[in-house]
């Protein structure tokens, strides 16, 4: 948990943004994939203020845990202190579309469990902002993690957001301490049904996608 990482005017103007179609290169309609429900839009470079300075200092906390579970898990991959040498490496295996998303919900939207993989190239943790109030512009809509362990039943977790807070969280698996040792749990996320309102939440994804 990153609580109050942004402040309520920079949550509502990022939020905003949604409308203006020309920072975005795509736009996802959940139903049509068979996702959930509601949509999002994917920004495209360069990406707007404060969304790659977030980015950039963001990934630099971030990527000695990552190598840190790297290790614990076996994985010989292991990634660099900068994200624009990050970023270099995902665009010359092809992966050259930017990833940092908006999210917008209404009553009766939902994100179905799954994983933001785009690619063979991977950071394992992203980062999730929630730019709305729960409580005052929306109900419902809680984060939700899946942990899938090996040859246990799975075990859920609500994360409990309020406006300009964010969860750093595992893209795919983590590692977790047992008796032998660490091991791998798989990881999935989504979004429980919004009863009323909207809600809004920005995403920040380190990799790029072909």
């Amino acid at each position: 948990m990153l609580p109050n990482l942004l402040d309520a005017a920079t949550c509502r103007r990022l939020a905003a943004l949604y409308a203006e179609e020309a920072h975005f290169r795509s736009h996802i309609i959940m139903a049509r994939h068979g996702f959930g429900k509601g949509e999002y839009r994917y920004f495209r470079y360069p990406l707007p203020d404060p969304i790659g300075t977030l980015r950039t200092a963001l990934y630099a906390r971030l990527a000695p845990v990552a190598n840190g579970w790297n290790e614990r898990m076996g994985i010989e991959t292991r990634y660099p202190a900068e994200h624009q040498t990050f970023v270099e490496t995902c665009h010359q295996a092809g992966q050259q579309r930017p990833t940092p998303l908006l999210l917008q919900y209404g009553a009766g939207d939902y994100n179905c469990l799954h994983q933001d993989l785009y690619g063979d190239i991977a950071f394992p943790i992203q980062v999730a902002i929630l730019l709305s109030e729960p409580g005052k512009d929306f109900t419902g809509g809680e984060f939700v993690l899946t942990e899938q362990r090996p040859r246990m039943q799975s075990r859920a977790e609500v994360v409990p957001l309020r406006r300009g807070d964010a969860v750093a969280f595992a893209v795919h698996h983590r590692p977790v301490q047992g008796t032998r040792g660490s091991y791998r749990v798989n990881m999935r996320h989504g979004v429980s049904t919004v009863r009323s309102g909207h809600r809004h939440t920005l995403g920040i994804i380190f990799h790029d996608a072909r």
